[in-house]
């Protein structure tokens, strides 16, 4: 009987992943964004190629949406997360992000900055789902067809090129039309892509340290 328990007590005891505790994007981080951009200016300085403040609050804000997201990811990627405790998270945030752009000004940028978010979201939700194709050329040349003609798929196909982004594949600004300013929603998106893309080589760290949220 001896004998017994000390095999067992000899086993290797494999432990589960460490349950680290993180705050990700919540509805008082959303605001303090929003207000910030409130009280941006949007003039040009004469004297500055810069962009005006609020056009870069704008983009600081949308990379901090996308990092924050994949986070998320990242932490499903490490066991940290199951793929029920990420859907959920995945969930919480979108709502938060997606959720009605207030009257003004400002909401018609938020509603901009919304529309790149579509490819964000239904981006992680393909990728944890799995079953995506990783065929990018093909992908993108698929999507701007659809996108002339339905944007709904289009955005399913966008969501397979982001989820194999995620995954690791090289993608999408040699696809993005050199004039930005005839970009079309499939660009937007692909320009998301390509940013996502970025966010997880920035995370490559990431999980190392309790309560990352920045």
């Amino acid at each position: 009987m001896c004998t017994s328990m000390a095999k067992k007590a000899s086993k290797k005891i494999e432990p589960e992943p460490l349950k680290l505790f993180y705050i990700f994007y919540n509805q008082e981080r959303w605001d303090n964004w929003v207000k910030t951009l409130t009280e941006a200016s949007f003039e040009a300085d004469p004297k500055s190629e810069e962009l005006p403040e609020g056009f870069r609050i704008l983009d600081g804000f949308s990379v901090d949406i996308t990092v924050s997201v994949l986070k998320i990811i990242k932490l499903y990627q490490n066991k940290r997360y199951t793929f029920e405790e990420a859907v959920d998270k995945l969930s919480e945030v979108e709502a938060i992000v997606m959720s009605p752009a207030p009257v003004g000004d400002v909401g018609e940028l938020i509603e901009l900055l919304q529309l790149p978010k579509l490819a964000l979201f239904a981006s992680c939700r393909l990728y944890l789902a799995g079953g995506f194709d990783k065929d990018i050329k093909a992908l993108v040349k698929k999507g701007k067809a659809e996108g002339e003609k339905d944007m709904e798929k289009a955005l399913a196909t966008v969501s397979n090129i982001g989820a194999a982004v995620i995954d690791g594949a090289a993608c999408c600004s040699k696809y993005v039309k050199e004039d930005l300013e005839q970009t079309s929603l499939f660009d937007e998106w692909l320009i998301e892509c390509e940013r996502m893309g970025e966010a997880m080589v920035s995370l490559k760290n990431f999980d190392e340290s309790t309560g990352d949220e920045d």
